[in-house]
């Protein structure tokens, strides 16, 4: 079989995959998109908030935190730039009893550890004069929080690819990459298979991304994460919207809690829950949405908007975030895998890119690029 080759080849067409990938062509390389599925962006990427995130909750020092905090700005100036719809309509993060007020402030101070200044705590009355339909004890007011059309982010990244003569191909799930001189041979396609040569390989599969790195002759096992899903629900309100801001509550354990979002037309809804899942044995993830789950949701809701109506809500989407961690387990941060931790040039593996991985795009797109050449990774993203 005749190799086809490029200088790289990143597989996995969501927002961070293709943000590496305009990453790599802007340097010059020739650089192919592989995509399992028959469209860009079908999973994590568009299942999601899509919030802009400020950088409050991750650990001092840790790639969430500082690919955050860094692509935040970024990303607002990106989607300025590119005419990317988007708003910085700000949050509230409420303690709904006294008992959370500690755990508010550590958050603020977290926060301020990771270069987020902006914040501002709320006595009850002062949140309320924000959002006269919420109950709280205190609130910390994040202003630099927003909202962001994720699929027109995406086709704005995919543009700067192929302005650079990079290409997206889609129904073209990667069978198998064998390690050869020089870099990569992969198998690609279902009916007809590519064989590929490259020399810079990054693994943005998501989801699916331990499963790629265990196809990857050379690569350890040690090197490959086991896989974890949790799985989100979001229901829709019907009706108006009291809100003009994001509500969130304290944070959970395995995620932000039921928040209110808000859509760019002003649509809210709630979500996401944690239900912990597996693939079925073909490997597909079940996304309905079981009505059931409603009650458990106005249950947690009505802590800070007691006058939600009856009945209002509607089941909309879920998603399913790539967690390193399993159930109960601390949470983990991104693995950004490269050549110093598994030994094989050009390639880096993406594990566990869960939020803020759309906030944090950009950056993840520029550290991926140049842990995969070899470039050292630019000082406000190392933290050093």
């Amino acid at each position: 079989m005749s190799v086809d080759r490029v200088d790289a080849v990143v597989v996995g067409a969501g927002v961070v995959g293709l943000a590496v990938a305009r990453a790599l062509a802007l340097r010059g390389l020739e650089t192919l998109v592989l995509e399992a599925e028959t469209a860009i962006g079908t999973g994590t990427s568009s299942r999601n908030s899509e919030v802009i995130h400020a950088g409050l909750y991750y650990p001092t020092g840790s790639w969430k935190a500082r690919l955050c905090v860094t692509g935040k700005a970024w990303l607002y100036d990106y989607c300025a730039r590119r005419g990317v719809s988007h708003r910085r309509c700000g949050k509230l993060v409420v303690a709904t009893s006294a008992a959370q007020h500690e755990t508010l402030r550590a958050l603020m101070a977290q926060a301020a550890a990771n270069g987020v200044h902006d914040l501002c705590w709320l006595a009850a009355d002062e949140a309320r004069a924000l959002e006269p339909a919420l109950a709280c004890t205190a609130a910390v007011l994040s202003p630099s929080t927003g909202i962001v059309d994720s699929h027109g982010l995406m086709l704005a990244l995919q543009g700067d690819l192929e302005a650079a003569g990079g290409l997206v191909a889609l129904a073209c799930p990667v069978q198998q990459v064998r390690r050869v001189s020089g870099g990569f041979e992969l198998d690609a396609g279902v009916q007809q298979v590519t064989r590929l040569g490259t020399r810079v390989l990054v693994n943005a599969a998501g989801l699916w991304a331990p499963a790629l790195a265990a196809r990857i002759e050379g690569l350890q096992s040690a090197q490959v994460p086991q896989a974890y899903f949790a799985k989100g629900s979001y229901y829709a309100l019907s009706g108006r919207c009291p809100f003009s801001r994001l509500i969130y509550p304290v944070p959970e354990a395995a995620g932000l809690g039921v928040h209110l979002t808000l859509d760019l037309g002003g649509q809210a809804r709630f979500g996401p829950d944690v239900e912990w899942v597996q693939p079925d044995r073909e490997g597909r993830l079940d996304y309905r949405v079981d009505p059931a789950r409603v009650g458990a949701f106005e249950t947690e809701i009505r802590r800070y908007w007691p006058d939600l109506p009856g009945d209002s809500l509607q089941p909309a989407y879920s998603g399913v975030r790539p967690k390193l961690q399993a159930p109960g387990e601390p949470a983990r941060d991104f693995c950004l895998q490269g050549p110093a931790e598994h030994g094989l040039p050009g390639l880096v593996n993406l594990f566990g890119i869960e939020s803020p991985g759309l906030t944090a795009c950009l950056a993840l797109g520029e550290a991926a690029a140049a842990l995969a050449l070899g470039e050292p990774i630019p000082q406000r993203l190392s933290g050093l």
